[in-house]
């Protein structure tokens, strides 16, 4: 207020700003909202108020409070810490909301409720040096406290803040646990493991043609650290949202809530390649490591081990032998296959029929010049899978025989697991299929096709709120994609969930603007959001987007089938009629059983001419809908 007296007093300033948030909000705005408000409520504003504390500012990530004694705030800080660590117990790690905490003593600037001064900014900066789910204090906190908190002190050593003149000496608050109870919270969560995001290789090769090998080398690299148990690595679909990106490398690990960052870049010539890679501490912003290395494109494989050995080596975790004879067996030993295969992979991450089927000529070559290439069978097994839920087309056996060639070859593929596991619910050997996925899950939990198959085969079994969990979770480590978000909006409608299904029918919109801008050419994302736009009353909109699906594929099953579901939600009754009779002499029976389980035909249902599309549909699966 103009005229209010500004007052000074010595004061404790704690500052704490969630671990990933943009992470957190692009995988699950809501769900991270709700359960930061959750928390503050039950815990964080209970504990700063017990120790004589009081938040004075609120932000969407974090908060600034005040406490009159230095023991005060590092005791509440201490019980935010180990409250959130019980209330994540049974949460994944990558949906767990975590702290970083700091706590700064100073001279503050008070005017009405609210604190100013070089010492808040202070404790605002030194949070970047606080690990997550941990606690940073400045040198006069450590002092002021002496040996009265149940607590130890590490030395962090002076520290460089953003925009702080001078170097500050930090010191990390560690809890005084029994060595049981930290083995149990090591094991409890991945935040407990180093954590470590390698971000898009760039293509320095001069030639935008060459950008499928530098991201393959990244993918192979996330691929191989993932191997590390004591590595928490993030998958590829997180942190290729940075590709092309410029920031800082501590801006960047805020986002992704990681301690460490590999990066670098990669120049092929013809038969020779060079790679640099630089690891850098995250909180910081320093460089732990860096090389170079100049190689034939031979030894592409033992250049790539070399790097992940260094980064073991540079983070001190253990690599237990069955992790380095993972690390060190080369996928095949055909360098001209391994090229294909990495172009096979470009292809099939964007993500259209096109593409699977351009993706699938590189794996098949691939597999010409080494038949006992195990990952690219696993690829062409993947492509098929998609081609057969996404695009109707008849690949289930394909599915089957080359995902288990490529596990005669490699027993622990994840993908070939998962696409397996997809092709025996299609075959209704759901004990089988079951058994599969639980394998691909125990060898990569984050990998997307196996939430997005899964997905899929509880729907076909009636499973909704399986569905739903899995969907979900293919949602948050793909932030690209669009298909599981206005899947779950029919799930939810399903379940009569209703402020579920609109919340993922508006975030699925959003996500397909931005993949028909990247392929213009793909009816998929236009009819897709015709039926979410329908479902969300956005008629004209939605209108739009349905005839611009129709133009670029007007014979395409999919597309016609799409339609009629937007017809469906959108009113159209007679409109849906016509489509279903038209599409169901050519719908395989999976289709047929699809078409009675879609929530987007429930306005239909009260209509005498849905019993004839079931018995339509029975006629033709031969058996009763």
């Amino acid at each position: 207020m103009p005229g209010e007296r500004v007052r000074r007093r010595l004061a404790a300033i704690m500052a704490a700003e969630v671990v990933g948030f943009s992470r957190l909000m692009e995988a699950n705005d809501e769900a991270t909202l709700t359960a930061l408000r959750q928390h503050r409520l039950d815990l964080i504003e209970p504990a700063v108020a017990r120790h004589d504390g009081r938040i004075f500012k609120a932000m969407g990530d974090g908060f600034l409070a005040e406490f009159a004694s230095a023991l005060e705030a590092a005791e509440a800080a201490l019980e935010i810490q180990r409250g959130l660590a019980n209330r994540n117990a049974d949460v994944p790690g990558d949906r767990a909301i975590s702290l970083r905490i700091a706590i700064n003593l100073g001279d503050v600037l008070v005017q009405g409720d609210d604190f100013y001064g070089d010492d808040v900014n202070l404790a605002s900066r030194m949070v970047a040096h606080a690990p997550a789910g941990g606690v940073a204090c400045s040198a006069g906190i450590r002092f002021q406290i002496g040996s009265k908190l149940d607590a130890a002190f590490a030395d962090a050593g002076e520290k460089l803040l953003r925009n702080i003149a001078r170097p500050v000496h930090v010191f990390l608050i560690e809890p005084a646990l029994p060595a049981s109870q930290q083995r149990a919270a090591r094991t409890q969560s991945p935040q407990r493991r180093t954590s470590l995001a390698v971000l898009p290789f760039t293509n320095m090769s001069g030639d935008p043609q060459q950008e499928y090998f530098s991201d393959g080398i990244t993918e192979d690299l996330i691929t191989d650290l993932s191997n590390v148990s004591d590595l928490f690595v993030l998958s590829r679909n997180t942190v290729f949202k940075h590709k092309g990106r410029s920031a800082n490398m501590e801006a960047i690990a805020g986002d992704l809530g990681v301690g460490f960052l590999l990066h670098g870049s990669v120049r092929r010539a013809g038969s020779k390649v060079r790679v640099t890679a630089q690891l850098t501490e995250g909180a910081s912003g320093g460089q732990v490591w860096a090389d170079r290395y100049d190689r034939d494109l031979t030894d592409i494989f033992a250049l790539q081990d070399e790097i992940t050995k260094s980064i073991v080596a540079q983070l001190k975790v253990k690599l237990l032998p069955r992790e380095r004879k993972a690390i060190e067996q080369a996928p095949t030993q055909n360098i001209e296959a391994y090229t294909y295969y990495l172009r096979g992979r470009d292809y099939f991450h964007r993500g259209s029929r096109t593409y699977y089927n351009l993706a699938k000529r590189m794996f098949a070559k691939a597999i010409d010049l080494d038949p006992s290439y195990a990952r690219a069978y696993a690829g062409l097994a993947d492509c098929d899978a998609f081609l057969y839920m996404d695009y109707s087309e008849d690949t289930a056996a394909a599915v089957l025989r080359n995902s288990e060639r490529a596990l005669e070859l490699e027993p622990d593929l994840a993908e070939a697991h998962a696409s397996r596991g997809l092709a025996l619910s299609i075959a209704h050997r759901t004990g089988e299929s079951d058994a599969e996925f639980g394998a691909a899950l125990a060898a990569s939990p984050d990998l997307f096709e196996l939430h997005y198959f899964c997905g899929r085969a509880s729907y076909a079994q009636g499973r909704l709120e399986a569905t739903a969990r899995h969907w979900e979770r293919a949602a948050e480590i793909k932030p690209e994609d669009y298909q599981t978000l206005i899947l779950l909006n029919q799930v939810y409608t399903s379940l009569n969930r209703e402020a579920d299904a609109v919340r993922c029918a508006a975030r699925g919109v959003e996500r397909a603007e931005r993949a028909f801008e990247k392929n213009p050419e793909n009816p998929r994302p236009a009819y897709f959001m015709a039926t979410a736009l329908a479902k969300l009353n956005e008629v004209k909109r939605a209108e739009q987007w349905a005839r611009t699906a129709v133009a670029i594929a007007p014979d395409d099953y999919l597309t016609l089938y799409n339609i009629a579901c937007y017809y469906s939600v959108g009113g159209r009754t007679d409109d849906a009629f016509d489509l279903l009779f038209r599409l169901l002499p050519i719908s395989n029976a999976d289709m047929r059983e699809w078409i009675m389980r879609d929530s987007d035909f429930d306005p239909l249902h009260a209509d005498p001419r849905w019993q004839e599309v079931r018995r339509a549909a029975a006629s033709e699966m031969g058996g009763h809908a």
